[in-house]
């Protein structure tokens, strides 16, 4: 972050993206898979966050973002990792806001569904699915929230593919 600022004269922008998801119900999950997706999925983005805050008041203001998921409000079988280190983003998220809001400090944070990347593809997968949203859909999501007007915070955005396969 401090190298980042420092190159740059400051700090105005951070997008958390990291994530981990490992799908066990939880009897079969390990510590240290539960560690694992805990740290990168909610006190990664703690880290990034208490870091770049002081950089962002020295700026006079700045955006965060961060990327969640549909799973941080719809929990589903097998989840409960992953889940609860998306639940607690959004809460992180939502109570953040609330903290650095008078400190010209926006915050966001992005709900994706689907979304076509290697996250979920099976190993040596190469096919890619078409009516998953893409990494690009989620990046303009970004840019957009980025350029909206600084009078108005869309704090909370969720994202679906607009056509996935119909339910049987």
């Amino acid at each position: 972050m401090h190298a980042a600022a420092d190159r740059f004269g400051g700090l105005d922008i951070l997008v958390n993206n990291a994530g981990v998801g490992v799908f066990k119900p939880v009897d079969q999950l390990t510590v240290e898979e539960w560690d694992t997706t805990i740290a990168t999925n909610l006190s990664g983005v703690f880290y990034c966050c208490h870091e770049a805050i002081p950089l962002m008041r020295q700026r006079g203001g700045g955006y965060i973002f961060n990327i969640s998921s549909l799973a941080g409000v719809n929990p589903m079988p097998s989840g409960s990792a992953y889940n609860a280190s998306k639940f607690g983003v959004n809460g992180f998220s939502e109570a953040m806001m609330q903290d650095v809001r008078y400190d010209s400090i926006r915050v966001s944070y992005l709900m994706p569904g689907s979304v076509d990347t290697d996250f979920a593809a099976a190993p040596g997968a190469k096919s890619r699915q078409a009516w998953k949203l893409t990494g690009e859909d989620v990046a303009k999501a970004v840019i957009d929230l980025y350029k909206y007007p600084g009078t108005a915070l869309a704090s909370r955005i969720e994202m679906r593919p607009s056509q996935p396969p119909r339910k049987k």
